[in-house]
């Protein structure tokens, strides 16, 4: 067997839509942990409203990643891309201006909508620049673009909300937007003949069936993609926790000084183990990785709903970085690996539609616990989430073999 050299992951092209992504995310995460805040002081609402701020958005972008996530496997990407990201900045223009909780929905359901496409966008052209023999690392690093970004967002935004005002929070996160689509502009421009070439290889739908297709599911959902996306729902259920109450849980608890650091943690650990998980998804079955990062998930979703000092609070996000940090561009991988190659932007958007999905329940239902009783046992409830997703994994992917990359499949050919 000839074995081919290493193929080159960082490329500039790579780069690009990393940066570009880093810089969406990080607006999106910073306002998906302040805006709690904004709407309980500033707006007068309760627990359940400020929950429902992300699940608007979130129903948003879930009802749109069936659609690019189709227009992703056509030549038009790019172009999609562009317009979405270009959306996306405009909508974080107009958070300086809201002065009522209808008029802040209507506006996060606008962005939701390009969220959606612009994240299924990215997700799908990234898979490009990796080579096919090192998806699960690819993958794994670009993920951690978006895991520190979900770090420095909140941080950035409740360090400027309880020194400055969110104006100025609100500015800054435009001037983000601003960066990000500049990027995207840079990376069209680079990859204007080579991108929409590579979909030259992707079958388009004939005029005579185009009507027929409009009313196939599965030209907006990719089967092979489902069950991976069903658990990865059920973990987003519990990480929803995470994202929108880590910060009202250490004021209700008396740590409110370490909830921006709570973030810190959770990204030393994702960067500490990233380049490891990555390699080893791609060398061992995935059983050996999935299992115990959940085992992880569990233990520090335990830890921080018993937590009663800063430093469990702090191992906590530790524990939960280290596993689920670890496990969701696994899953990802999973899902894109799943699918026909022709079909990576649906099984793209297939998996960020379950993920999405459970942020959003995970939000309104974990929200309504929280109101209801404490955080504690919203946390609790969390962890019965991320078991129910473990079931699942057991049930439908446990005995399924672990696919090999598309590389090594090619190479056995040639060997035999």
């Amino acid at each position: 067997m000839n074995l081919e050299p290493q193929q080159r992951l960082w490329t500039r092209n790579f780069l690009f839509i990393c940066f570009s992504s880093f810089f969406f995310f990080i607006t999106f995460y910073s306002m998906t942990a302040t805006l709690p805040t904004f709407v309980t002081d500033h707006l007068g609402g309760n627990q359940q409203q400020a929950g429902l701020v992300l699940t608007t958005f979130v129903i948003a972008a879930v009802i749109m990643r069936p659609f690019a996530g189709r227009w992703m496997d056509g030549p038009m990407r790019l172009t999609i891309m562009l317009v979405a990201t270009a959306v996306f900045m405009v909508c974080s223009f107009f958070y300086p201006m809201i002065s009522g909780f209808g008029v802040l929905l209507l506006l996060r359901f606008i962005h939701g909508f390009s969220f959606g496409a612009a994240t299924t966008a990215n997700g799908t052209i990234v898979t490009e620049f990796i080579p096919d023999n090192r998806k699960g690392e690819g993958l794994g690093y670009y993920t951690l673009f978006m895991n520190l970004a979900m770090v420095l967002g909140p941080f950035i935004g409740l360090l400027i909300i309880q020194n400055v005002n969110f104006n100025t929070l609100f500015y800054l996160l435009s001037a983000f937007c601003v960066i990000g689509m500049l990027l995207s502009i840079r990376l069209v421009r680079s990859q204007a003949k080579s991108v929409p070439a590579a979909a030259a290889d992707r079958p388009a739908p004939s005029k005579s069936g185009a009507a027929k297709e409009r009313f196939n599911w599965r030209n907006y959902i990719e089967p092979s993609s489902i069950p991976i996306s069903l658990v990865a729902m059920f973990l987003a259920i519990a990480y929803a926790s995470i994202l929108s109450f880590v910060p009202s849980y250490a004021d209700e608890i008396g740590l409110k000084s370490y909830s921006s650091y709570y973030f810190i943690v959770y990204a030393v650990m994702i960067v500490a183990a990233r380049p490891f998980t990555g390699k080893l998804f791609d060398r061992l079955p995935r059983n050996y990785l999935v299992y115990p990062t959940i085992a992880l998930y569990v233990i520090g979703l335990a830890v921080l709903a018993t937590a009663h000092s800063g430093f469990l609070f702090l191992l906590s996000g530790a524990v939960i970085g280290l596993g689920f940090g670890s496990l969701s561009p696994c899953l990802q991988t999973i899902a894109v690996q799943s699918a026909p190659k022709s079909k990576v932007g649906l099984a793209t958007a297939t998996y960020f539609i379950f993920f999405d999905g459970g942020i959003g329940i995970g939000s309104a239902l974990l929200g309504g616990i929280a109101t209801a009783t404490n955080n504690r046992i919203m946390y609790l409830c969390g962890i019965v989430s991320v078991l129910i997703g473990a079931l699942v994994y057991y049930l439908l992917l446990h005995r399924r073999p672990s696919r090999p990359s598309r590389q090594v499949q090619a190479q056995s050919a040639q060997s035999a």
